[in-house]
């Protein structure tokens, strides 16, 4: 019997294909922090909003976007080859793409809060996003039906998606308020 073909989504991956398996599973888990530590993905979460303040905070905007899509399509190839390593579906222990996903909640709103309360910002994203990322409302479930690489990390992309909305939402009425 002939097997299925991969999704054309498998394809934008090909880079992987010489990548080996154990080290993409250490890289997707942030090395022990995905296995050793108790609720990986808030602590891959945690990683993902200081890899945003050391690297995405004082950027432009459209570097920060670029930036976005570069490490979401690295870190897509980098969850596919670490499920297969593992050997199930979307494993908890796979934590870059909560790491990857941080930096989206943040996108553009550094200009509209006083410097003096982004920390608050920074939490509320960090709730919001865990909420979104466990709760997934807004159809956000039915990104987990997606296979690969893809599928772990589309689910977050669309939580620091969420986030975001809410966020500039939130910071616009407070603005609108003063």
């Amino acid at each position: 019997m002939k097997p299925a073909p991969h999704p054309f989504w498998k394809y934008s991956l090909f880079w992987t294909w010489f990548l080996p398996k154990k080290k993409a599973q250490r890289m997707a888990t942030l090395g022990p922090v995905g296995y050793r530590l108790p609720a990986p993905g808030t602590w891959g979460s945690l990683l993902g909003c200081l890899w945003y303040l050391a690297l995405f905070h004082n950027l432009p905007l459209i570097v920060q976007g670029i930036l976005l899509v570069i490490t979401s399509f690295i870190a897509a190839g980098i969850c596919d080859k670490a499920e297969e390593a593992i050997g199930r579906r979307d494993p908890g222990e796979v934590i870059l793409d909560e790491f990857v996903a941080m930096p989206l909640c943040f996108l553009g709103l550094r200009p509209y809060v006083p410097a003096e309360w982004f920390w608050v910002v920074l939490l509320a994203g960090f709730g919001l996003f865990r909420l979104f990322d466990i709760a997934k409302p807004f159809g956000i479930n039915r990104l987990q039906h997606i296979h690969g690489g893809w599928g772990i990390l589309l689910d977050d992309i669309a939580a620091a998606l969420a986030t975001l909305i809410v966020l500039g939402t939130c910071i616009a009425l407070w603005r609108l308020a003063q």
